[in-house]
């Protein structure tokens, strides 16, 4: 008697994210094996990232050398100002325009030999740190065409530290790990950043404090009147950073430290770093007194790691877009991005990771506009459209190992469905591979030509299909069978936006073996 067919769906394909760290055989149909040039989207959708567009047009100062700092300053006045670091000079980027700032300090200029600044603002003017270097001030409000020391600036007071570290946070700013010490927090004077020697200027030696004797300070981060002093391996908490004259050590966390400065990114409600073992963040209230730590990265965290040793830490960059609801770390030897969805938790307090490649940024900026800035080598980009610059890029889906329900029973699969919202004129190439074997047949289905215009602009923003939804079941017929069965989707993405809403798998059983 012929066995009768069964239909299997996953009715949010890739939900949870990638899982490369437990058994695939063992995961929940939501995980995903491959999510590259992926995101999670409102709606729990796995879909294409966006891509990046020129923001900049060429310049001959910057050439072709990598952008790796970026920085908006809004003055009181309303104006926006982008500074951009590259080529060991330092640019504004106005109306697609990168203008060289020059020196303006009247003496002789300094001396500059690579573009990692940590650049910060405080009170109409932007400052740059960069360990050896002379710390500088672009101050728009006196010139829009230079740049000076900060010991040059109008009632500059004492020496800035040159220092590595550097955040604005309660008025004021404070800066760390010079070459000669990297035990002690610098901070200026309440909205002077130019003053570090008199008012409630100050400093603070945590030498003594470690919890495990000894550190060094590798991050400073801000949230809810504490200042966190990152080590190598430890973290340092300080209360009553909004006034100084009572700051107090009021925890210390062992064992758990920040690997990379440009990693730390404050979301609001809390704080994200790269550890030595994963993407972490701080979850502290006013009211808790001690810091549980959530593990992001726990779904993929040998994959990050591994990612981690193959890079100086200064070239790990991070962004966190709000607009997007996600945390991004860019891995440029590798030339990966990790994108940590920040929507929702999973149950087990991780983050959704999808990976990208083709975009490589080298830094990043989230702007007022909800824009988002993108360094690369001779340009500055701007994340937006689906398609990387001129090109186009690949979206990659592929799901976790099953059985269909019957262990120890050969499944013989009849038919592939898949639901894909969006997409033009391009094909989806479906997949099937069987019992592990890393070998796959394929069939590519194409989508027709048709409008994508219910997706919005920048994000899916309706809660239901529209009128003239660009909705397509595009269907394959597998041939094979196996024991385990696995289905992937791929797509070349190039100007319109894709996702995948659902996926239904027929399969009939075979042999028991």
């Amino acid at each position: 008697m012929a066995q009768p067919i069964q239909t299997f769906s996953i009715s949010a394909p890739g939900f949870y994210g990638l899982n490369t760290q437990d058994s695939s055989l063992d995961l929940a149909q939501g995980y995903a094996l491959v999510a590259n040039n992926a995101v999670i989207d409102q709606y729990g959708r796995i879909g294409a990232r966006q891509g990046w567009t020129k923001a900049s047009a060429a310049s001959t100062a910057l050439s072709t050398a990598d952008v790796k700092a970026i920085e908006q300053l809004v003055t009181a006045d309303g104006a926006e100002w982008v500074v951009v670091a590259g080529n060991s000079k330092l640019f504004t980027l106005t109306s697609g325009v990168l203008t060289e700032l020059t020196y303006g300090g009247g003496g002789t200029a300094p001396t500059i030999t690579d573009s990692n600044w940590q650049i910060v603002s405080l009170n109409n003017c932007v400052y740059f740190f960069q360990e050896g270097h002379d710390p500088l001030v672009f101050a728009p409000l006196v010139s829009t065409a230079t740049y000076r020391r900060i010991t040059e600036q109008a009632g500059a007071v004492g020496t800035p530290p040159s220092a590595d570290i550097a955040i604005s946070a309660y008025g004021r700013l404070w800066a760390a790990s010079t070459a000669g010490n990297k035990n002690v927090v610098y901070f200026s004077d309440i909205i002077a950043g130019q003053v570090w020697s008199t008012g409630t200027a100050g400093s603070l030696d945590i030498s003594t404090v470690w919890p495990d004797g000894s550190d060094t300070i590798t991050g400073l981060g801000a949230h809810n009147g504490f200042l966190f002093i990152f080590g190598r391996s430890s973290i340092l908490v300080y209360s009553g950073a909004t006034a100084p004259a009572s700051i107090a050590l009021s925890d210390t966390i062992t064992g758990i430290g920040c690997v990379a400065r440009d990693t730390i990114q404050n979301t609001g409600s809390d704080i994200i770093f790269l550890s030595d073992t994963g993407v972490r963040s701080i979850l502290r209230t006013v009211q808790e007194k001690s810091a549980p730590f959530r593990d992001l990265s726990k779904n993929v965290r040998n994959d990050l790691m591994r990612a981690v040793q193959g890079e100086q830490a200064k070239t790990i960059k991070s962004v966190y877009n709000p607009f997007e609801s996600f945390y991004l770390l860019t891995f440029p030897v590798l030339k990966q991005v990790y994108c940590f969805d920040m929507k929702q938790a999973l149950p087990d307090g991780s983050a959704r990771v999808t990976t990208w490649d083709s975009i490589q940024p080298l830094s990043f900026c989230y702007l007022r506009s909800k824009a988002m800035l993108i360094g690369k080598p001779g340009y500055v980009g701007i994340y937006t459209d689906h398609v990387d610059d001129t090109s186009s890029y690949r979206f990659q889906y592929f799901t976790n190992h099953a059985d269909l329900g019957s262990q120890g029973v050969t499944s013989v699969l009849k038919r592939l469905q898949v639901v894909v919202i969006g997409g033009t004129s391009q094909y989806v190439t479906i997949k099937w591979g069987y019992d592990f074997s890393g070998s796959y047949l394929s069939q590519s289905v194409g989508i027709p030509a048709q409008g994508v215009d219910y997706y919005g602009i920048g994000e899916y923003n309706v809660s239901e299909y529209s009128f003239g939804t660009s909705l397509q079941t595009l269907t394959a017929y597998p041939t094979g069978a196996g024991k385990v069965i696995q289905t992937g989707y791929e797509s070349e993405i190039n100007g319109a936006p894709m996702s995948i809403q659902r996926i239904e798998i027929q399969a009939k059983n075979g042999k028991l073996q």
